[in-house]
């Protein structure tokens, strides 16, 4: 350990003392530990140039008692205790109460220096004597009062000192009830838990929640949209709402509340070879649209009930993500496809001309609804062959029509599921919000002012 001089001490005491840093700006810049200036402020406020003087003293039981009990009367800090009066070493205080606790005041007594004779003499069997006989009876009553404490302590359900794994704040807590009987220093020794701790807590405890309003407001966004929104959704809304909030609070928050969105199953494939003439992959993964109706994406996907089939054909616009046009049946044959077919032309104005991107599925091979296409004036494109990748924005809404809606309840029959699908699609349309649609849902993104 680095030993300083009076003059160094001094000067950069008076440093601190005078405004021209901080302690710990002031302990850096001398190279001194933090701890050790604050020692030395304490000792000058107290005691002056005296306090920084070099002291060698052998302190007695007595003494070192009547420092214990003018903390536990005033309820002292261990660092305050050594600077009323005047120890030098930094954990004396505390090594002093852990002793008197262990043995007494006997502990407290100092032991002889030096090394022990190499032939000590035999000991001599005497009578022992119990040590309470010697002992003053303020220190008998000191006593007594620890172990009522302790007695209480454990009587409020926790653990013995030592062998508990209780918090910090359920510690707190029972000191805190029983400190109005007990002294403060005797329970926070038993409980094993610091001062500054102690009152941490407490003022926590005051303070109360002050996520509580934040974690109802996420409660209820959860609920409402039937545990389909993440934390990122839920920020989004509860900053659309007016809220700002950080994505990451509410991330921790619905941790804590044991809030989490679904996981996506895989989607079914519907891929049976090539049956007919393949068109080129026109999209290239290129899943943004500059206006509505310019690129739509379709697929069929599969729902089992019951150990029936019901099979889903819709078409989403790439412009906004919405479904745009869709069609379910039990059976997945041609008639599904132009039934969709028929339902997205009449969202067509006279002149628009999208392109349908599909994969390499049987239907989309057919002759008949390639016609179809060509006569309305559509671009056919397709998938390349085993990359589901091409058509990722349809997958992407399977995944999450499956999550949120198929998974979240359980359907006896067919035509349940048909009404779910329905009402979902609508959900999907006009509530659901997107994140990259500025916190819009699809249809709020298409209808809003063109100057937004």
């Amino acid at each position: 350990m680095t030993k300083y001089d009076e003059a160094v001490k001094l000067q950069v005491v008076q440093e601190y003392l005078d405004g021209r840093g901080g302690l710990r700006h002031v302990s850096q810049k001398h190279g001194i530990g933090y701890s050790v200036l604050r020692r030395w402020v304490g000792a000058f406020r107290q005691h002056g140039e005296a306090g920084l003087r070099k002291k060698h003293e052998t302190y007695s039981a007595e003494f070192k008692m009547s420092v214990l009990q003018h903390m536990w009367r005033h309820e002292l800090s261990y660092q305050h205790t050594c600077a009323v009066f005047d120890l030098r070493e930094a954990n004396s205080v505390s090594r002093w109460e852990r002793q008197y606790h262990e043995g007494g005041l006997e502990a407290l007594k100092p032991r002889p220096r030096g090394r022990p004779p190499k032939m000590s003499q035999p000991k001599q069997h005497t009578q022992p004597t119990t040590p309470g006989d010697e002992r003053p009876r303020e220190d008998l009553l000191k006593e007594i009062e620890y172990l009522r404490a302790e007695v209480a302590y454990l009587k409020k359900g926790r653990a013995a000192p030592g062998q508990g794994a209780d918090s910090a704040k359920e510690k707190a807590q029972a000191v805190s009830v029983l400190r109005e009987h007990h002294p403060l220093g005797a329970l926070l020794s038993i409980a094993g838990l610091a001062r500054s701790t102690f009152y941490y807590q407490m003022a926590a405890r005051k303070a109360g929640d002050h996520h509580a309003e934040l974690k109802a407001r996420i409660s209820q966004i959860f609920a409402r949209h039937k545990g389909r929104y993440g934390y990122r959704r839920v920020t989004a809304a509860l900053r659309k709402d007016g809220s700002l909030v950080n994505h990451k609070t509410v991330q921790r928050l619905m941790s804590v509340l044991r809030l989490k969105s679904l996981v996506r199953p895989k989607k079914y494939r519907s891929y049976r070879g090539e049956l007919g003439r393949v068109a080129p992959n026109l999209l290239k993964r290129q899943f943004e649209a500059s206006k509505p109706n310019e690129k739509w994406v379709t697929d069929v996907t599969e729902f089992n009930v019951g150990g029936k089939k019901l099979y889903l054909s819709p078409v989403l616009d790439l412009y906004n993500g919405e479904i745009i046009a869709w069609e379910s049946s039990e059976r997945p044959d041609f008639a599904l496809i132009q039934g969709m077919l028929d339902k997205a032309f009449r969202r067509l104005s006279r002149g628009q001309t999208p392109m349908l991107h599909s994969d390499q599925g049987w239907a989309y091979q057919m002759r008949a609804y390639r016609e179809r296409l060509a006569k309305r004036g559509l671009v056919q494109s397709m998938s390349r062959k085993g990359n589901c990748l091409d058509n990722a924005a349809m997958e992407s809404f399977f995944g999450t029509l499956k999550s949120e809606c198929f998974r979240l309840a359980r359907f006896d029959y067919v035509e349940q599921l048909r009404s779910a699908i329905a009402n979902y699609i609508h959900y999907y349309n006009h509530e659901r919000i997107k994140l990259k649609l500025k916190g819009l849902s699809p249809v709020q993104y298409r209808t809003q002012p063109l100057a937004a």
